[in-house]
This record gives structure tokens, C-alpha cells and sequence, in this order.
């Protein structure tokens, strides 16, 4: 065998265990996921997946995989509104454009704010 035959060989093994490898963690990440699933029945697939990996694996994603999928698009929309929650959070304080020039403008008309500053209020909302 030629030196490139040899790497190119290497290479294609090398995806395989990576791919199997990344197979293993999203079973193991979702069997955690699942609270359905008893403690001794995790128990049960984490022995299997250690004595007959590729065939425990294969059994998981036929028989749980529908319910992996559902589990990892509630974890990723879960993820995504507390994501969202938190950029409300910090971002201001949640007023529309129009509710901060009505607020300035208030200020304004009572004499608590000049115009420059008005005028910079409003421009921040707008912005």
C-alpha cells in the first residue's frame, strides 16, 4: 500500500470514531435529558453501551430516537428563551421608542429636563 492509500485510511477511521463518539454523547446527554426514564433503566443502557457499544447505540437511536429529537428541540427552545429573557433584561428597560419621548416629554414640559437633553433622550430612543 501506497503512503496516501495508508492516510486515507487513517483519515476514514478516524471519522468513524468521531462520529461514533459524538453518536455516544448525544445518547448519554439525552438519557439525562429524559426524566421519564427511571434511574435503573439509565443504568441498564449505560452498561450496555459499555459492553456492546455500537449495537446498544444502534438499539437507542431506533428505539428512543423520535424522543431524542423532541427532547434536544425543547432543550435548544428552552435555551433560546432564557437567551432572550436575559437580553430583555439587561437591554433597558423594555419601554417602546414612543413610551420614552412621551416620559421625556413629560419631563420637558414640567421643567425637570432642558430641550438639549430632551433632544438627547429622544434620540437614544430612536436609535
Amino acid at each position: 500500500m501506497s503512503n496516501f492509500s495508508q492516510w486515507l485510511w487513517l483519515m476514514i477511521w478516524w471519522f468513524f470514531i468521531v462520529v461514533y463518539l459524538i453518536i455516544l454523547f448525544q445518547i448519554i446527554g439525552d438519557m439525562f435529558r429524559d426524566h421519564a426514564l427511571n434511574g435503573w433503566a439509565k443504568a441498564a443502557w449505560i452498561i450496555g453501551l459499555i459492553f456492546l457499544p455500537f449495537l446498544v447505540a444502534l438499539i437507542y437511536i431506533i428505539a428512543r430516537g423520535h424522543g431524542m429529537a423532541e427532547r434536544q428541540v425543547k432543550a435548544v427552545q428552552t435555551a433560546q428563551a432564557n437567551t432572550d429573557t436575559y437580553i430583555r433584561s439587561v437591554a433597558g428597560s423594555g419601554k417602546s421608542p414612543a413610551e420614552q419621548i412621551t416620559d421625556a416629554k413629560a419631563l420637558l414640559d414640567s421643567g425637570t429636563i432642558s430641550q438639549a437633553e430632551f433632544d438627547a433622550l429622544k434620540a437614544k430612543a430612536l436609535a
